[in-house]
């Protein structure tokens, strides 16, 4: 067999390795429900799970609680199929997190709360076109 034969066999096979290490990581957006179920069958990975902050008539935020020291904050947050479950984040609140359009939670359920690891959000401002007026001759 020719050394460029088996150079390449070597490439292939750590090529598979990294697709076959990366593709557990993965993992899907699911409901509170889901992850609860999750949870309670033993799945440790990290769940992803998609939804809104919780707003009354006015459009505030409820159910929010900082720490005392502002190192950590609880809120609640209503996913796709309405489910609303309180949420722990033990890092300081995201910037533009109350103004987040969509938020996805990271993480996985201790004790009948979701404790996020990590937190992304949709900020409406950074994905809405604004009209640019021009002043006519």
């Amino acid at each position: 067999m020719k050394k460029s034969h088996i150079f390449a066999l070597i490439v292939i096979a750590v090529a598979v390795m990294i697709i076959i290490s990366t593709a557990g990581d993965a993992s899907t957006y699911v409901t509170f429900s889901q992850a609860k179920e999750m949870s309670i069958n033993g799945n440790s990975s990290k769940i992803h799970v998609v939804g809104e902050l919780t707003k009354n008539e006015i459009g505030e935020v409820v159910g929010l609680k900082s720490s005392d020291n502002l190192l950590s904050f609880t809120f609640t947050m209503k996913d796709e199929e309405n489910n609303i479950q309180n949420v722990f984040y033990s890092e300081p609140m995201p910037h533009d997190f109350l103004r987040s359009e969509k938020i996805v939670v990271i993480g996985a359920y201790r004790n009948e709360m979701f404790v996020a690891d990590k937190i992304l959000l949709k900020c409406p401002s950074k994905y809405q076109e604004t009209e640019i007026k021009t002043a006519g001759k």
